[in-house]
């Protein structure tokens, strides 16, 4: 760990910009399990549709976890050398998508979750 310009610990980790798309999903669920997401899970669904190799999902505890989990995540793999090329609903507080092209992650409140059930879709 190294100290930023601001005297803020940071970690040396490997860059994710390169990374194949199971090695971005992974980085980020750890990231996500870090800050206590709850029932974080790592999807492979290249075979049910066109949009991404993988679907990273997890359920913050309350609105501002919610937000709280998307803010982490974008500032870590950007940290790393992979912005998100887009965020969705972060005006929302039951559900926020970071897309990374081939990762897409759904930080969901729980009964967003429960109601979309995306795993019941997307999981073999």
């Amino acid at each position: 760990m190294d100290l930023n310009e601001n005297g803020f610990v940071t970690e040396n980790l490997p860059a994710l910009d390169g990374s194949d798309a199971k090695g971005v999903a992974d980085a980020i669920a750890e990231i996500l399990d870090s800050k206590k997401a709850r029932d974080v899970k790592v999807l492979h669904v290249e075979d049910k549709t066109v949009i991404a190799e993988y679907f990273v999902l997890c359920t913050g505890n309350s609105s501002t976890q919610v937000k709280a989990l998307a803010g982490e995540v974008e500032f870590r793999t950007e940290q790393r050398g992979l912005p998100p090329y887009s965020v969705e609903g972060r005006d929302n507080n039951s559900w926020i998508l970071l897309d990374y092209s081939n990762v897409i992650v759904h930080i969901f409140s729980r009964e967003a979750r429960e109601f979309y059930n995306l795993e019941k879709l997307y999981e073999d």
